[in-house]
């Protein structure tokens, strides 16, 4: 089956996707809505959702999502994803199509982490406590703690990422400036944000 195209995106609310799951796995919301949850407003318009989940858990939460047909996603290509296979090795990203209503609703990625552990899916070397780095909104919506977005944000700096960086500063903490500063210099030496931070 051929997938949707790239930019047919119109993707659930995070309030709809925790309509879907449940507290019985470990799930969360990252990439720029993960900030959002964080700012506690929506502070631009989101193109999609993306969530997390532990290797363990794909097909967990692909049950409780089984409304949507998921495509595994690497390098530009799509490939079905039946709910019985077993994803193709290495790949780490699953976009879910509705397909009656032809639009993807949310782009699934694995991490490489433990029920304990949070670790940042690029470099293993990079990790913190699972307690310090998933978030709870005040409705009850999990998410990845700001550093975390932010450091998946550095590597490609686009516009949005540049805002998004922008509005977080200011807030964060004393705790989450140092860490994401210290994993700046870790994985981007040089980077223009950590002098910014």
């Amino acid at each position: 089956m051929k997938p949707l195209a790239d930019d047919a995106w119109n993707p659930w609310h995070p309030a709809e996707l925790m309509q879907r799951l449940d507290a019985s796995f470990c799930w969360y919301v990252v990439g720029g809505w993960a900030l959002d949850l964080w700012h506690g407003i929506e502070t631009r318009e989101h193109e999609d959702l993306e969530f997390a989940v532990l290797p363990e858990d794909l097909d967990r939460a692909r049950a409780l999502l089984g409304e949507l047909m998921f495509f595994a996603v690497d390098d530009g290509r799509f490939e079905p994803l039946p709910a019985a296979a077993r994803p193709p090795e290495k790949v780490m990203q699953f976009w879910g199509a509705d397909i009656d209503e032809g639009c993807w609703r949310v782009d699934m990625m694995l991490e490489r982490g433990t029920a304990d552990s949070w670790v940042y899916k690029r470099d293993p070397a990079i990790g913190a406590p699972r307690a310090e780095m998933i978030r709870t909104s005040p409705g009850g919506i999990p998410y990845l703690a700001p550093e975390a977005v932010l450091l998946f944000k550095a590597r490609h700096c686009r516009e949005k990422d540049e805002g998004d960086f922008d509005r977080a500063v200011p807030k964060l903490d004393t705790s989450g400036r140092a860490r994401l500063r210290g994993w700046l210099q870790h994985c981007h030496p040089g980077h223009d944000w950590i002098a910014r931070l």
